[in-house]
């Protein structure tokens, strides 16, 4: 088992050398819009800050540093906000809201 785990982490590590060196890999690459997150929950969803952050499990405190622009959402956050951005009923519905 060790070794299956070793080979998956350097087959990675050798994927993420050839991608920073710009060589075409095997790997998908998602490369996400920075997005505008108080336009989305006002003009896109139509929620306070409070609903939105109830609705997407996100801390009502990081939502507004997020609309302030004292952070920006990553990874996993990122691409919910872009879901969200473009199919926001549906995002409701299969979270049930």
């Amino acid at each position: 088992m060790s070794t299956n785990i070793f080979s998956s982490i350097k087959q990675g590590l050798d994927e993420a050398a050839m991608f920073a060196e710009g060589k075409k890999i095997k790997a998908v690459v998602h490369n996400l819009t920075p997005i505008d997150v108080k336009n989305i929950r006002i003009n896109i969803a139509d929620m306070s800050q409070n609903e939105f952050a109830n609705a997407f499990g996100i801390s009502v405190s990081t939502l507004r540093h997020w609309e302030r622009g004292d952070r920006t959402p990553r990874g996993p956050a990122l691409t919910l906000l872009n879901v969200v951005a473009k199919e926001p009923k549906t995002v409701l519905k299969a979270l049930s809201y």
